[in-house]
């Protein structure tokens, strides 16, 4: 299981949200592409970064945000705010490694359909792309946490696996911000509902014996860290021994 460190981008500023709540808002001084910097120098290959003014459809971040993504050698699993096909198309085409979608693929019953679809020459899209379920209760919640969803967990992950996607981002919402644990139990449960799904967990991780927890689930592929690591609970340098020992075993 490999460690993927997290970048949460608010205003052009690096942030924490506590359970999606844009009031409740940890600013850190450190600018995104120091935080960058930061993780390539110590051996990371692969950045999280969400764009919070893009996941409830505010777009002033984004010329920003891309300028920087361009331009960095680390490879970006990008998030929030990608509304369109020709946004996903245009973020695979720059360079980014993998692009998140959420609230569109929940809202939009062709959104899905339409990018199972997309290939160009070698380029097949679907490779590239992560399904962010965000859960609270079983509950699937999108628009930065903000609305509901009336589609049930399990059929949803089941039309996704039917359309080709198989790479899920998973944030237990109870658990986010809190630096109280992760969600392993929602975790094994999707883990054990299908031998196909490559799962990405998020929400609460909180020290190295929580990343430990997280590494007992079988085929459990990576975790996303956020605010652990700004607030001194898990360290850089434990993360890239952790991410170099995994690359060895492998």
């Amino acid at each position: 299981m490999y460690i993927i460190p997290a970048i949460d981008v608010l205003d052009r500023k690096v942030v924490r949200l506590r359970e999606g709540d844009y009031n409740q808002v940890t600013h850190y001084e450190v600018s995104l592409q120091e935080q960058i910097e930061r993780y390539y120098a110590n051996g990371t290959e692969i950045v999280h970064i969400i764009d919070l003014n893009g996941a409830k459809g505010d777009f002033t971040n984004q010329p920003y945000l891309f300028d920087i993504i361009q331009k960095t050698e680390m490879k970006v699993q990008y998030g929030g705010g990608v509304r369109s096909i020709e946004t996903v198309k245009e973020l695979i085409d720059a360079g980014v490694y993998r692009v998140i979608v959420g609230t569109q693929a929940i809202t939009n019953p062709s959104f899905l359909e339409e990018l199972s679809k997309l290939n160009e020459g070698r380029v097949k899209y679907a490779d590239h792309i992560v399904i962010a379920i965000d859960v609270l209760d079983e509950v699937i919640k999108y628009s930065g946490w903000q609305e509901s969803s009336p589609i049930k967990l399990m059929e949803y992950i089941d039309k996704c696996l039917g359309l080709g996607f198989y790479r899920f981002l998973c944030t237990d919402i109870s658990k986010d911000g809190k630096l109280g644990g992760a969600g392993v139990e929602l975790y094994k449960k999707l883990l054990d509902y299908s031998p196909i799904i490559k799962l990405i967990g998020s929400g609460g991780i909180s020290s190295m014996d929580d990343i430990k927890e997280l590494n007992t689930l079988k085929r459990m592929e990576s975790c996303v860290v956020g605010k652990a690591i700004y607030e001194d609970k898990i360290s850089i340098d434990e993360i890239k021994r952790w991410n170099l020992n995994t690359l060895t075993s492998l």
